[in-house]
């Protein structure tokens, strides 16, 4: 239908259409840019003492670990200083909260998620449906957070070898 043939309700309801599609689309730039600074300033701590020290030594042995193992999380405890620091820094990490997860926005969520992902990768059995599986109960995830957090990674990394286990 052309717009000449549009009555004029019609046209009056397609100009605050076209509003709202141009308020959603400003609305989802702010995301984005919320998002590309996110992708900026991520893990920035890491370079800086006391991480650096700590992560420099601790790096190598959890590549070696499987993540959520013994192993792995006798390698955190020890890392303890640098930890507490990187939480209290990045916000991306329910430990920065004190009601955990539960004060996260879904901007903090979705790098949390991504941060999983590559972190992951940094191990040879590295997986992100299994470590969803872990941090559901590590930080006692609801069955929808994690329906959704599971959704978002079958959406972003489809056919990149991770196994969906539930």
């Amino acid at each position: 239908m052309s717009d000449e043939e549009l009555t004029l309700e019609q046209k009056a309801t397609n100009s605050e259409t076209h509003k709202h599609i141009d308020r959603v689309r400003s609305l989802l730039n702010q995301c984005i840019n919320d998002l590309m600074c996110r992708g900026e300033f991520h893990d920035q701590s890491k370079l800086r003492s006391p991480e650096v020290e700590i992560f420099t030594e601790f790096t190598p042995k959890l590549k070696g670990s499987t993540y959520g193992s013994d192993e792995y999380k006798g390698y955190l405890k020890e890392m303890k200083v640098a930890l507490d620091h990187h939480y209290t820094h990045n916000d991306h990490h329910p430990e920065h909260y004190p009601n955990g997860i539960d004060d996260m926005s879904l901007l903090e969520i979705l790098e949390m998620l991504l941060d999983w992902k590559a972190a992951g990768e940094r191990h040879e059995n590295g997986d992100i449906f299994k470590s969803i599986e872990i941090n559901t109960e590590r930080f006692n995830l609801s069955p929808q957070l994690v329906k959704i957090l599971t959704n978002t990674a079958q959406h972003l990394f489809a056919g990149e070898g991770d196994e969906v286990l539930f």
